[in-house]
């Protein structure tokens, strides 16, 4: 008897961590449904990927979109959700704007709870299956001065996947939750959200990579890179009134730069030149603005 083919559904599967996530499942033969704005490159990244896959378009900006795409695939068998639309801004709270600001908490806290939340539900009428939430180093720090809104967000994927993980624990359930918290991972967004990292960052590929390594130990929080892990375990012993002044200067040396020209600031790092300082407990990139999806 042939063995049923498993579905992986993926948001914001257009580019990054996303996109190497497609790619990965793929090679293994899952079947997969793609979600991002972009229909275009869906369409195109679907075409090589050389496996069945099913596209649905959705804005998850908007809360209405988040419910119809889940109402849409809630016939769908999703073995595994790649829960990873979000984005992210720097600067002084008082100073960014507050659109971006609430676009931050719609994509990274609204959809991602209410897209989490339908896909369990589905999950645990059929008694198995695995979500992962993409979360961010950002998330395991007591907070993110100059990056405030951002860190907020992803403290939030950390701290809901750990008690959902923990509840399907204690119930014994066939459900697997899990978050997946990257410190730097070199992306295309980069060039376009101005982004410059503070520490070397892994490909979305390694990423990827570690990613699944830490699903198949069953782990609930997911840290990529023996340093990142380190960093985070560290900071644990650091009291708040230490950590929050060290993350302020670090994020504010961070904000200074990102006003540099682009161009030369990336030449200028290439020759070694250190703009910006490095912290194992940041772990974090610097971005204006990334697109979700």
């Amino acid at each position: 008897m042939k063995k049923k083919q498993k579905t992986v559904w993926i948001t914001g599967a257009s580019s990054g961590i996303g996109l190497a996530f497609a790619k990965a499942y793929a090679k293994k033969g899952y079947r997969l449904i793609l979600t991002a704005r972009r229909q275009g490159r869906l369409e195109k990244l679907a075409e090589n990927l050389g496996v069945p896959c099913r596209i649905e378009t959705a804005d998850l900006f908007k809360e209405k979109e988040c419910y119809r795409v889940c109402e849409i695939l809630k016939e769908e068998t999703i073995d595994i959700f790649i829960n990873n639309a979000g984005f992210g801004n720097c600067g002084d709270f008082a100073r960014t704007d507050l659109s971006k600001d609430m676009d931050m908490i719609r994509v990274n806290v609204e959809a991602m709870h209410i897209l989490c939340k339908e896909v369990l539900r589905q999950m645990q009428v059929k008694g198995k299956g695995t979500i992962l939430n993409v979360a961010s180093s950002a998330g395991l720090l007591p907070g993110g001065p100059y990056m405030a809104t951002y860190y907020a967000t992803k403290a939030y994927v950390v701290s809901l996947t750990k008690s959902i993980a923990e509840e399907q624990r204690e119930k014994k359930s066939g459900v697997y939750v899990c978050a997946l918290c990257p410190g730097p991972v070199d992306t295309e967004f980069n060039a376009r959200a101005n982004v410059v990292f503070a520490l070397p960052g892994i490909t979305a590929d390694q990423c990827v990579a570690e990613a699944l390594r830490g699903m198949r130990l069953r782990r609930t929080i997911i840290v990529p890179t023996f340093m990142i892990r380190i960093g985070a375990v560290l900071q644990r012993l650091v009291p708040d009134f230490i950590m929050l002044p060290l993350v302020a200067s670090r994020q504010k040396s961070k904000y200074a730069f990102v006003e540099m020209d682009i161009g030369v600031a990336l030449q200028k790092k290439k020759k070694g030149v250190q703009f910006l300082a490095r912290s194992i407990v940041e772990g974090i990139y610097l971005f204006k603005i990334e697109e979700a999806g």
